[in-house]
């Protein structure tokens, strides 16, 4: 073969190579409201939502009508359907892809999901990609009361100690006002109430925390404002949230604080023993 045909054919090759998109995913069959088995035998999870599921205290096997619609709402979406990757996949500790998905036409199926009210944002440290995209969507969804929004099942919780103590190893989302924020032992606390040893904190550990600020945030600046953060509610004095990335916390106001500053804690507070994660917790 001549070298000029030779060079054109190889040349063409690599363009062909540089401009092939990314692999297309067929769905076999949907198990929930956010896991998809692929026709090539691997599951896959949608990264950055927790889908509606049977509440606590739901009996094994129970039936839950928000959960069928949410699994029935995926293999509507995603069943029969061409769809790449948005962004980078990973594997998960299960052996589960996880990722965000985009249909042929363009439909982002988690952006699809939230908006129709059949899951919450639910990111993790190494699932955070499109935050504020699926926050807006979740937002305007529970504006709407559309699905599991019209139940208080999955409706925001206030800052309430006592009632967030019923809601233990659940995830949830809690909104209140910051009272007070400190650091101790290079962990930072977000107090909710006057005595931290009984009241709702929000702890950030210090691997978290070179997050916080590699994202320009000072944790300090929380103080005084209003916020809603989610995740795993667990009890270590009063409720406790492990806020492991950023994205978790939103910040709902940007006025300055009108209350009285608040007075110092009544006992210092002792370095934060590593967060246990339930299994749950870590899927």
């Amino acid at each position: 073969m001549p070298r000029r045909i030779l060079s054109l054919t190889l040349s063409a090759l690599l363009l062909m190579a540089t401009t092939a998109g990314p692999p297309e995913l067929r769905v076999a069959a949907v198990t929930d409201g956010a896991t998809l088995l692929l026709d090539d035998g691997r599951s896959l999870r949608l990264a950055g939502i927790e889908p509606a599921a049977p509440p606590m205290g739901a009996e094994p096997g129970q039936s839950w009508p928000l959960a069928e619609a949410a699994r029935l709402a995926l293999t509507e979406l995603a069943v029969g359907q061409s769809l790449t990757v948005r962004g980078e996949a990973r594997t998960d500790r299960h052996g589960r892809v996880l990722a965000q998905l985009v249909r042929g036409d363009g439909l982002w199926l988690q952006g699809e999901l939230l908006a129709r009210g059949l899951a919450r944002v639910h990111t993790r440290p190494d699932a955070r990609a499109l935050a504020r995209e699926m926050l807006a969507a979740e937002a305007a969804a529970r504006d709407a009361g559309r699905g599991i929004w019209r139940t208080g099942a999955y409706a925001v919780r206030p800052a309430d100690p006592d009632a967030l103590r019923r809601d233990r190893d659940s995830f949830q989302i809690v909104e209140g006002r910051v009272l007070r924020v400190s650091k101790a032992g290079g962990d930072a606390y977000l107090d909710f109430g006057e005595d931290w040893r009984t009241d709702v904190t929000v702890h950030i550990g210090r691997a978290a925390l070179r997050d916080f600020v590699a994202a320009g945030i000072d944790p300090l600046s929380y103080e005084g404002r209003t916020v809603r953060v989610r995740g795993w509610v667990g009890l270590r004095a009063g409720p406790l949230i492990e806020a492991t990335h950023p994205e978790q916390i939103e910040r709902l106001d940007g006025a300055a604080s009108i209350l009285p500053p608040a007075p110092l804690p009544p006992a210092p507070r002792p370095p934060a023993p590593p967060p246990e994660l339930s299994d749950d917790e870590e899927e």
